[in-house]
């Protein structure tokens, strides 16, 4: 079992994302909704990096921060605002 937390955030400040302390590597890389109006971030283990402290978080079934399980259920919802695909994060 991974120890990633995993938090979704409006991409409309994904510029502000300091990517050194999470762990994915670029905005090029990063995983978009549908509609690429979220993306998803993680980084390791269950407290959050202080540079992230600053980002509004976007709420999904009442959380902010999410394990593996409940980050690939709300990746696993399709239509406009969904996910497009699933793979392994």
């Amino acid at each position: 079992m991974n120890n990633r937390t995993y938090i979704i955030i409006n991409s409309a400040i994904l510029n502000s994302v300091p990517f050194d302390d999470v762990l994915d590597t670029s905005i090029d890389t990063i995983r978009k909704n549908n509609d690429g109006s979220l993306v998803a971030l993680k980084f390791e283990g269950q407290v959050e990096p202080g540079p992230l402290n600053g980002l509004s978080k976007v709420s999904v079934n009442g959380r902010v921060f999410h394990n593996h399980e409940q980050i690939f259920e709300i990746m696993s919802t399709t239509g406009t605002t969904g996910w497009s695909q699933i793979v392994e994060i």
